[in-house]
Formats: structure tokens, sequence, C-alpha cells
């Protein structure tokens, strides 16, 4: 080979390099689903902003489907606002269908805050294979969650739901082993209600995902009752005698107790540690919570209600699954 074509080829290959190197670091286009929570203003402001407070870097909103639900007034209400604002100060443009959306984005932020949609809303993000990330609540159901989770496997697009407050920094701490192995948590948070959502789906799901960061999978049964000033309660039952323990308050906080000693949990340290797991998310393809936690997560707030149907029983998650499968 002459030294010429040598070169040529050289050159030729370092382009090729180049061109590849600059595509992993350029920006993902980001789009968001649902412009009916702060959650999609917010989260734009931090990923779209350099300046921004807590700035996450490495993708940015483009792109929005409005969406909206008429009988939630939290929904509609707010709709037409926020996605006044992703228009008119960063620029997001708008598509009327979600097939559209997909086809110009690379990733997805599912908003919607309301869960029951969302089934429907997410199918055509798994028929382009565009890796989405899907706000609480997963669903508007145990049942709606189980049926994302077989789609996602089934079209291998990586998927995944979390509240904010599994990544705050002293719930981190714990399950990160700062005290040992949990063996008892409480934790506390707002809980209002919506009633097209069973009742723990709505806000009560960031003190139960903080409870369950700390304590992991395999609760065994769920006692739903009320504390002594009225306030929702739920104990859940681990193996080997492990007890979690949700409550109503309004404010999110929390106490572990391990094998070596006891440490604060349950905090709310905004939305960029979120945002951080998001992008590693969207990077990387790999999921920070695994599909069986957050299946079960949803099947402790579905027997939370059994519970209280049946008058403060326990109830077995293991139930509860098998009732929700299709």
């Amino acid at each position: 080979m002459s030294s010429a074509s040598a070169l040529t080829k050289s050159v030729a290959l370092a382009a090729v390099l180049g061109a590849a190197t600059a595509a992993l670091a350029a920006d993902l286009r980001i789009g968001i689903i649902g412009c009916d929570t702060s959650h999609a203003t917010a989260f734009t402001e931090t990923l779209n902003r350099p300046d921004a407070r807590n700035h996450v870097p490495g993708g940015k909103v483009v792109a929005a489907f409005k969406g909206g639900s008429a009988d939630i007034p939290d929904s509609i209400t707010r709709v037409d606002g926020y996605a006044k604002t992703l228009q008119e100060k960063f620029g997001v443009r708008f598509y009327d269908s979600i097939e559209e959306l997909v086809e110009n984005v690379d990733v997805v932020l599912l908003e919607s805050v309301d869960g029951r949609p969302h089934l429907e809303q997410v199918k055509p993000v798994l028929k382009a294979g565009k890796t989405v990330f899907i706000d609480k609540p997963m669903a508007g159901s145990l049942r709606d969650v189980l049926e994302i989770f077989r789609l996602a496997k089934e079209a291998k697009v990586p998927v995944f739901s979390s509240s904010a407050l599994r990544f705050a920094k002293n719930t981190q701490e714990v399950r990160n082993g700062s005290i040992g192995k949990v063996t008892h948590a409480e934790t506390y948070g707002p809980c209002s209600l919506e009633p097209h959502h069973p009742d723990l789906f709505w806000y009560g799901i960031h003190g139960v995902e903080a409870l369950f960061t700390v304590m992991g999978p395999g609760c065994e049964s769920v006692q739903r009752g009320v504390t002594q000033d009225g306030k929702i309660e739920v104990i859940g039952l681990w193996p080997g005698g492990r007890k979690g323990i949700y409550r109503e308050d309004p404010k999110f906080r929390g106490l572990a107790r391990g094998e070596n000693g006891q440490a604060a949990i349950g905090s709310f340290d905004g939305y960029a540690p979120l945002l951080v797991e998001i992008m590693k998310f969207f990077k990387t393809g790999q999921p920070p919570v695994s599909a069986e936690e957050t299946i079960e997560i949803f099947a402790f707030m579905e027997a939370a209600d059994a519970s209280k149907a049946r008058n403060g029983e326990p109830v077995k998650l293991s139930e509860v699954i098998r009732k929700a499968q299709p």
C-alpha cells in the first residue's frame, strides 16, 4: 500500500471516529408526553438551561405532546399554561400525535399527571423503540403496570419509573449500607387523594417509594389503618420480622433502623438527583430501578386499598399481584 493511500485511509478513519465521538457527546433530543404537571416545565428548565440551578447536561427537551385529562381538574386547568411555557420560554415544538412526536426525538419523558392513560400513551413509544422514563404514578392500576413492563420486555425497550424521593441523599446512603441491613423503617409524606386512582397512587407514592428504597423488595403483606390523629397508616411486613411503615404527614421525612444504628431517610432533594439518573438511563439503557421492585411498590399500594376495604385486615401482596395478572 502506498503512503498516500495509507494516509487517505487514516484520514477517513479519523473522520469516522470523530463523527461517532461527536454523536455520543451530542445532546439527546428529548420528547415530553403530557404537559399537565409542573414536572414538564421544571425538568425542561433543569435540562435545557446551562445556567439553571443544578443543571443536568446530556439532553434537551425539543418536542412535546400536550395531553391532559378532562375529568381531573389538576390536569385540565393547567395543561395549557405549562404548554405555553414550554413553547414560549424553551422553544419546544408541539406535535398533534404521539406517533409524530416519537419520530422526531431520541428518548421520551412520559409526564402525564394522570396514570390511567400511560399504558396507551407508551405503546407508540415502545413501537418506535424509544427508551422511556414514566413519571409517577407509572399507571392507574397494578394491572396496567404489569402490562407496560410486559410490552417493554417484548419490544426490548428500556423503561423505568420512580419518584424523585428515591434518589434523595439520605435515603440513598441507607440503601447503600450506611447502617447495615435495615430492620425497621418509617416514612412520612403528604397523601392527597384523587378519586380515579387507588389512594396512595396519587401522592402517597412518594413516601412509599422512599420506604422501598431502604427496605428493598420482598414485602409479604400489608395492613392499612389510621394514626391517632386520623391520618393514613400502612404497615408492611417483610421476611424475618422486618417492618416498613408509611404514614400520611405534611412533610417528607423518615427514619430507618438497621444492624449498625439508625439514620434519617425520606427527604426531598429536588428533581436534579432524579434527572441525573434519568440521563444515565437514557445514555446506557440500564434502569436504576428494577421492574420487580416497581411492581411490588404498586402491589403494596393496591394491597393498602384492599386492606381498607376489608376494615384493616392484612392483605398478601401475592394475592393482589395474582388478581392483577391479565
